[in-house]
């Protein structure tokens, strides 16, 4: 999984995961979270900046 890293999620959030899955026709958790991830990362990466990332991030609320 993940390219031989685990990772640990809360069993609520799992269950919620899982879910989605089912409904959106992922063929795996896995693969929705690489989605996820990847979906994300693109758009904290178009940031011109240090400052412009950091100022996404707090936006986002991963960073104070």
């Amino acid at each position: 999984m993940f390219g031989g890293s685990k990772v640990k999620l809360d069993p609520d959030l799992l269950k919620r995961v899982k879910a989605v899955v089912e409904v959106a026709g992922y063929s795996s958790v896995e693969e929705f979270i690489m989605h996820a991830l990847e979906k994300e990362l693109a758009q904290l990466e178009e940031a011109e900046s240090e400052e412009e990332l950091k100022a996404k991030l707090r936006g986002l609320g991963y960073i104070s």
